[in-house]
């Protein structure tokens, strides 16, 4: 059988959430199951790191796809092209987008509907494209997989699709997220942050990712505690604008605040295993990733009592009203100091990460993809 997959968010040196799903799970995938042919479409040149098995053919289509023309372009011109030219059984696409132009039997991940609760987070140009196409694609798939119950009912629900058409398939972390040596700890915070102890928030500088009140709500840990405890922000200042900016100009203790930008993987998972907490209060998440990386990494975590966060951490994170300030500092303040709560967060963290692994998640979607066939 012959499978096409959709693997333009394969980037090398670039992977994000929905490019790192891709990874783990087609390289399982593909590997597990040799008797099967699978045409992975790029949409522009490809790194051979990406092509993980002998059966495994790519193909480079165009235009590249990075903005609401070109995305129909390729999604409508061609992908049912090729799919028609090498004869595709199914079509599988890891980001939700499908080829409204074809017939061929379709699996869409969609992963959230973010655009759909925050618009006012979307280029209008994009949120128009969204808005018309996702219900669209949503009703041309044969099957979706989404990454939580959360976004499964929120799919069903916005879109008026079928629950058992749905299939949750959990996101699982890096092999590299893993303890630290107390060395290693030493080291990493004497490279990043003086030798100071420090919290980490991993993720693109997006409005949706609350970094305003992240920082207000750092600014008012400090004020009302003596502590040396510093905020390290992994990730690109591409939305550093409005609330975010003005909201770190008016810190007192900006000063505390370290900038990494973007980290390889390597060093990631040292920096959040050697963090005393990850702060990740979004507004909004289908998963959330970060949270399971520290469950493995042995870190401590703050997030959100919202959408699917509380699903993905269970009992072990500090769950807050990210819209709170208050609450978000004095999450803070307990993982701070009370040393002894912060370790029995660790363990729950521990037993609670078996939940979530790339094995299971590649098994679960190729559960998805049979059930099509």
């Amino acid at each position: 059988m012959r499978i096409a997959v959709n693997t333009r968010l394969l980037l090398d040196g670039k992977l994000e959430g929905i490019g790192w799903f891709t990874y783990e799970t087609l390289k399982r995938i593909t590997i597990q199951h040799p008797e099967h042919e699978f045409i992975f479409l790029f949409d522009r040149p490809f790194h051979p790191n990406f092509i993980f098995s002998p059966n495994i053919t790519p193909v480079i289509l165009y235009p590249p796809s990075r903005h609401p023309v070109l995305w129909f372009l390729f999604f409508e011109l061609s992908v049912p092209f090729a799919l028609k030219k090498y004869k595709a059984d199914i079509f599988i696409s890891p980001d939700g987008w499908l080829s409204l132009n074809s017939k061929v039997k379709s699996l869409a991940v969609i992963h959230d509907l973010n655009f759909e609760h925050f618009p006012q987070f979307i280029k209008p140009t994009h949120r128009i494209y969204l808005n018309y196409f996702f219900k669209r694609f949503a009703k041309r798939a044969n099957r979706i997989a989404t990454v939580s119950l959360f976004s499964k009912n929120d799919i069903s629900k916005l879109y008026n699709i079928e629950e058992d058409k749905i299939d949750v398939v959990y996101n699982g972390a890096n092999d590299l997220y893993k303890p630290v040596s107390e060395t290693t700890k030493e080291n990493i915070k004497n490279q990043f942050t003086l030798g100071k102890p420090f919290f980490i928030f991993i993720s693109s500088l997006h409005p949706r990712k609350n970094i305003a009140n992240l920082f207000k709500a750092f600014d008012l840990f400090k004020k009302n505690n003596n502590s040396e405890t510093k905020l390290v922000i992994v990730g690109q200042k591409q939305w550093w604008n409005g609330e975010i900016a003005e909201a770190f100009d008016s810190m007192e203790f900006k000063d505390e605040i370290i900038f990494t930008g973007r980290l390889s993987p390597e060093v990631l998972s040292k920096l959040l295993a050697s963090s005393l907490a990850l702060t990740y209060a979004s507004l909004f998440e289908g998963f959330g990733i970060p949270i399971v990386e520290a469950f493995y990494a042995e870190t401590a975590v703050i997030t959100s009592n919202v959408t699917s966060m509380p699903e993905i951490a269970g009992d072990a994170a500090i769950l807050i009203n990210p819209y709170n300030i208050e609450e978000y500092a004095n999450a803070m303040q307990i993982i701070d100091s009370d040393e002894k709560f912060r370790l029995s967060l660790i363990e729950k963290g521990k037993i609670r990460r078996n939940n979530f692994n790339w094995d299971k998640s590649a098994d679960n979607l190729w559960k998805s993809i049979e059930k099509i066939l």
